[in-house]
C-alpha cells in the first residue's frame, strides 16, 4: 500500500467517525456558513502573471515535520500582507499536522481566497468547508473515480464553493467537468512524492484553455515559476518552501518580489 492509499484508508475511518460526532444541521448553523464567498479564480486573474498561493502546514509525509508549532494567526496575516492570491490550509491532523480549526481561525484573520486542502472523498466534507470558512475546495483525481469528481464538484458549487482538480497524468483529464473552476498540476507525483516540472509543462499543453491552470508543488525557486508562467500557467501553489523558513510571510514576500525582479530583467 502507498501512501497515497494509506491516507485514502485513514480518511475514510475519520469521516465516518465525525459524522456521528456533529450534523449537517450544525455545520449549517456556523456563523461562516452562509457568508459570501471570495472567488479564487478572480484573485488569480487580478495577481497574474505571478499568482501565489500560499500554503500553510506543519508536516508531510515526504519530509516529515516542516514546522511543527507553526501558528495560523501571524502565518496568514504574512501572507495577506506579502500580496498571495489565495492561502491553502492543510486540514488533515494524521499525515500533515494540521486540522479544520486551523482553517476557521485563518477566516477569522484575513479576507483571501482560502483553499481547504484535504483529501475530499465525501460530500460532508465540503459541508465542513463551507462551514469553516472555506472558499474553494480540492479535489484530487488521484483517488477519485469521473463520477465522483463530477458529483463533488457539483455539489460544491451547489454551496458556492469553487473547486480546484488536482491531477498529475494525460488519464486524469477526462475527469475535469463544467463544475471545476481551476486544473491543477501536481508536479509531485502521489504515489512516489518525487517533483518533475517536465512532465507537468507536457500535460499542460494538453489541457483545454477554458480553466485557470495552477501549478502546485516542489515550488523553490523562482526561476522555475518564470519557466511554469511563461508555459501557460495561471498560478502556483507554495507551501513547504515558505513554511521551513519559520517566517513564511517573509518569505512569501521575498518570493513574489524575486519573480517581479526576474519579470525586469526578461529580455
Amino acid at each position: 500500500m502507498n501512501i497515497l492509499e494509506k491516507i485514502i484508508t485513514t480518511k475514510r475511518k475519520e469521516v465516518a467517525e465525525r459524522k456521528q460526532q456533529i450534523t449537517i444541521n450544525q455545520l449549517e448553523q456556523s456563523p461562516f456558513y452562509c457568508r459570501s464567498v471570495i472567488s479564487m479564480v478572480e484573485s488569480l486573474r487580478s495577481k497574474a502573471p505571478f499568482a501565489i498561493i500560499a500554503e500553510f502546514k506543519r508536516r508531510s509525509p515526504s519530509k516529515g515535520d516542516i514546522f511543527a508549532g507553526a501558528e495560523v494567526e501571524p502565518i496568514v496575516k504574512g501572507y495577506a500582507k506579502a500580496g498571495c492570491a489565495g492561502i491553502s490550509i492543510l486540514t488533515d491532523e494524521t499525515y500533515f499536522g494540521g486540522h479544520l480549526n486551523d482553517l476557521m481561525e485563518a477566516r477569522t484573520y484575513v479576507q483571501v481566497p482560502l483553499l481547504r486542502k484535504e483529501f475530499i472523498i465525501d460530500e460532508f466534507q465540503i459541508l465542513e468547508a463551507k462551514a469553516a470558512g472555506a472558499d474553494l475546495i480540492l479535489l484530487i483525481a488521484e483517488v477519485l473515480t469521473e463520477k465522483e469528481v463530477l458529483r463533488l464538484a457539483e455539489f460544491s458549487q451547489g454551496l458556492g464553493l469553487e473547486v480546484l482538480l488536482e491531477m498529475h497524468t494525460e488519464s486524469q483529464i477526462d475527469k475535469i467537468n463544467d463544475y471545476v473552476n481551476i486544473v491543477g498540476i501536481n508536479n509531485r507525483n502521489l504515489k512516489t512524492f518525487e517533483v518533475d516540472l517536465e512532465a507537468s509543462i507536457r500535460l499542460l499543453h494538453k489541457l483545454n484553455g477554458k480553466y485557470l491552470r495552477v501549478s502546485e508543488s516542489g515550488l523553490s525557486d523562482p526561476a522555475n515559476v518564470i519557466k511554469l508562467a511563461d508555459a501557460g500557467f495561471d498560478g502556483f501553489l507554495v507551501g513547504e518552501n515558505f513554511m521551513k523558513s519559520h517566517r513564511p510571510g517573509e518569505a512569501c514576500s521575498a518570493f513574489i518580489q524575486d519573480l517581479l525582479n526576474y519579470q525586469k530583467m526578461k529580455p
